[in-house]
């Protein structure tokens, strides 16, 4: 079961090298305790250009997505964060996913990205697989 409060954000481009990676697309969700809707905040990045827009910002109700957000949530808590934080997308798909609750902080791909550098830790193909269903888990959540 997920906690009653909670926020993930996930992007879209975190590979960078020199300078910070210019992210595709950024999706924020939050869920306050004293709130029955997720909050759905997006920003887009046009091809070409260097800014993200921000999209209109939505409300969904929690109960109808419980499942996915139980479900990414469980799938958070077993995968491994690289280390150090930003040497490396051990899972390669060029995405991160940040989460923060009460019993879990999880994030890949470091505050500014991943620059460069070997992590100690590495995914497993079975751990790769976990992640891309935590992706598409927000994917379907931001899309609604």
């Amino acid at each position: 079961m997920s906690p009653s409060e909670y926020s993930f954000r996930l992007q879209k481009g975190i590979v960078g090298g020199f300078a910070p990676p210019t992210p595709d697309y950024i999706y924020t969700v939050t869920k306050a305790s004293t709130n029955t809707n997720l909050l759905v905040a997006s920003a887009f990045r046009q091809a070409g250009t260097p800014q993200l827009q921000d999209a209109a910002p939505k409300s969904l109700p929690a109960t109808d997505n419980d499942a996915l957000i139980d479900e990414l949530h469980s799938i958070l808590k077993e995968l491994p964060m690289e280390s150090p934080p930003g040497s490396e997308d051990i899972y390669g798909l060029n995405t991160s996913i940040a989460w923060g609750s009460e019993d879990l902080e999880w994030c890949n791909g470091g505050p500014q990205g991943c620059g460069g550098g070997t992590s100690e830790v590495q995914a497993t193909d079975e751990q790769k697989a976990q992640f891309k269903r935590a992706v598409d888990i927000v994917n379907e959540l931001a899309s609604k």
